[in-house]
């Protein structure tokens, strides 16, 4: 715990942390002794999972109810607390679901503002800190999802698979800095998020937010991505080694026809 928190506090920053994965990542690094800011949409949620991390840790914790699809009040904000932050958890995504032709250009743009700019941007404002003291992390959640074509979420994944690609990257970059970068993969997760859009029962190897939260959180340092959970990896490895190309992105298509 003291050495987790050496390397990566003593504050980090979870975006997208008002519920589900963000707020079991919240929790996770609570546990660790991290300071906490935490910044989604939804004030109300945040408010209350800051006094019941409050009740529980011997910790600090600011937040502040920001939409992630507008990047430059949150980077306002971030630089304005005058922090030292070791961690930054990117786990806010937008996806909405259904076939491209009928998904508005508004919509369209938000995935990119979202799963893309927003990442990107504040990856670079809080890198600029930690390359100077020579120590950090940075955890962006991407989706098996972007590893193929994935019909009726189709920009949601290619937006995931620019995540993963830009961790894989900076993983290198950064290392001789001191800086950990990870690409969290994850399959199905049981938020609430997932439980409103799925219409049948849970895939195969969905997992809980607190066991990816805590996988993902121990595989800091020690790779440029993790896929959370054994059938997840199973499931990547015929996918992206033993089924073609077309075959895998024909199973995607059989397990999101069901999403709404």
């Amino acid at each position: 715990m003291q050495c987790f928190k050496s390397k990566y506090g003593p504050w980090a920053l979870v975006a997208g942390a008002s519920e589900g994965l963000g707020a079991a990542f919240a929790e996770a690094l609570a546990k660790q002794g991290l300071n906490l800011i935490l910044i989604a949409r939804r004030s109300d949620k945040l408010e209350e999972l800051t006094n019941a991390l409050k009740n529980k840790y011997p910790i600090e914790i600011k937040y502040r109810a920001l939409d992630l699809a507008d990047v430059e009040p949150i980077k306002l904000y971030v630089s304005q607390l005058g922090l030292d932050i070791g961690l930054l958890v990117y786990n806010a995504a937008y996806s909405p679901i259904g076939y491209f032709e009928n998904i508005s250009d508004e919509n369209l743009a938000k995935i990119v503002e979202v799963n893309i700019k927003a990442p990107l941007l504040l990856s670079k404002l809080v890198l600029t800190q930690m390359i100077e003291k020579r120590r950090g992390g940075l955890v962006l959640m991407s989706s098996l999802a972007g590893s193929q074509g994935s019909p009726k979420i189709a920009t949601y994944a290619a937006s995931k698979a620019f995540n993963t690609i830009l961790a894989e990257g900076l993983w290198k970059e950064l290392r001789k800095h001191g800086i950990d970068v990870l690409a969290a993969c994850a399959g199905a997760i049981s938020t609430p998020g997932y439980k409103n859009a799925q219409t049948t029962k849970d895939a195969p190897g969905t997992l809980d937010a607190s066991k990816v939260a805590e996988k993902t959180l121990r595989a800091l340092g020690k790779g440029p991505t993790i896929i959370p959970g054994v059938i997840n990896n199973i499931a990547r490895f015929f996918m992206g080694r033993i089924f073609s190309r077309k075959l895998a992105i024909s199973i995607m298509d059989n397990n999101t026809k069901n999403l709404s």
